[in-house]
């Protein structure tokens, strides 16, 4: 079979590439495949600008562009494969056109390293899925406004340390992880800044002798900005997946802590919320039993998602300036992350259309001490001193003569029980995921 890989030689013992061709390729093409879409419009960037600069002619580029317009629609059916004897969808996309157009095929890698050909794909993969967790982010963000606006009225217990603490509600709980996402959505926006910039243009990491027009190509990209110095743009590789995670991360914890919490409070000595027996899973020896797996995973999955930053870090750390095949591991790392966080978000929006809030949690006697801040309040707006009054309330609890109830709570002050301000938060979250379109 003919040799298929770009940097090969013609007096390369075949036995000896296939040996370390199993090694370096490792899990490679499995990931290539999602970046095939993303190399095309690469590809169909930087052959307009070879023609517009001389180095390709307009009936070589107008043939190059319609073989590759037909590549990405495959592509973006992931029917776009890598045949045996090729070593990724980088060199399987040009090979294709060599075969299609001949000559025409072979110039279209003229003033471009596969450096930059394959850094630019990842950094268009990953800014697509950034805007894509940031849309499944604004799914889960309407979700938990929506059932905090209904259930706003409903007390709950508030806890710290895992104790008592002082009265909530469902409509505080909710808006809390709302508020918490659009915050996360800031992190990304910012990753989403670093990663869509271009580096077609940086070659192997020193530019190029010819006079490739690196304007031509950010803007046919739709990319507001390039990395300038070609030895940075190299080594943006490694640094923006990285980002990237650190993004994804921050969504991760959100979605970590609510999982958390729902498996808690569904649990039976909590007994706060439920969902449907379909929504859970049950126990082979069990028969009662309701299991939250859908939130344990979420947690599971998101604690991985955690790790992913320093998992980067551990692999990038140590490197030099310049390329090294270490990067290649990174595609091994966030890819399969990507998708874990997309299909958290997307199934907690899912079961949480479905959650049952339970009424009246408060008027259980062992939340009773509950209301004891709100003792403190009532004796300081009637004249005493906080001090004072701290000192009455917590003496009453410990000779037990503490009795109070108060259900019809005077919370006022912005983000409190009594004023949500989710009109704010949700103004706060638009504002920020305009950054996004």
């Amino acid at each position: 079979m003919e040799n298929k890989k770009l940097w090969a030689k013609d007096s390369a013992n075949r036995n000896h590439l296939e040996i370390i061709e199993k090694f370096t390729v490792g899990k490679d093409k499995d990931f290539d495949i999602l970046l095939a879409q993303y190399d095309i419009l690469g590809t169909k960037t930087h052959c307009k600008m070879l023609a517009k600069i001389g180095f390709l002619t307009e009936e070589e580029n107008i043939s190059i562009q319609k073989e590759l317009d037909e590549m990405y629609l495959l592509a973006k059916e992931n029917q776009l494969l890598i045949n045996n004897g090729v070593e990724d969808i980088h060199s399987q996309i040009e090979f294709n056109l060599t075969q299609k157009l001949g000559d025409a095929g072979k110039k279209i890698h003229t003033g471009r390293s596969r450096n930059d050909q394959v850094l630019l794909a990842i950094k268009l993969y990953l800014a697509a899925e950034i805007k894509e967790i940031a849309q499944l982010s604004k799914n889960l963000f309407e979700r938990l406004i929506v059932l905090a606006e209904t259930h706003k009225a409903s007390l709950m217990p508030g806890y710290t340390h895992f104790q008592i603490g002082m009265p909530s509600s469902f409509g505080l709980w909710f808006s809390a992880f709302a508020e918490s996402l659009s915050e996360d959505l800031e992190v990304l926006a910012a990753a989403l800044s670093v990663v869509q910039k271009n580096p077609l243009g940086s070659g192997a990491g020193f530019g190029s002798s010819f006079p490739l027009d690196r304007d031509f190509t950010t803007k046919e990209l739709n990319l507001e900005k390039m990395n300038i110095n070609s030895v940075y743009a190299q080594m943006t590789r490694g640094k923006s997946e990285k980002i990237t995670a650190m993004a994804m991360s921050t969504v991760a914890a959100t979605l970590s802590k609510l999982a958390y919490d729902i498996c808690m409070f569904s649990n039976q000595n909590y007994g706060f919320i439920s969902f449907p027996s379909e929504l859970t899973t049950g126990s082979s020896i069990m028969p009662h039993k309701k299991n939250p797996d859908v939130f344990e995973l979420i947690r599971a999955k998101s604690a991985r998602i955690q790790s992913l930053p320093n998992e980067l870090a551990l692999l990038t750390n140590n490197l030099p300036s310049g390329y090294h095949r270490d990067f290649q591991l990174t595609k091994e790392i966030i890819f399969p992350g990507i998708q874990d966080l997309k299909d958290c978000l997307q199934i907690f929006e899912f079961v949480l259309k479905h959650i049952n809030v339970k009424e009246d949690i408060l008027k259980d006697e062992k939340y009773d001490y509950l209301f004891s801040v709100e003792k403190i309040n009532e004796l300081v707006m009637n004249g005493a001193s906080f001090r004072e009054a701290y000192r009455e309330v917590g003496n009453s609890i410990e000779n037990g003569s503490y009795s109070y109830r108060n259900d019809d709570l005077k919370h006022t002050h912005k983000g409190s029980i009594g004023n949500l301000c989710l009109d704010e938060i949700s103004a706060q979250f638009e504002e920020i995921f305009r950054k996004f379109k």
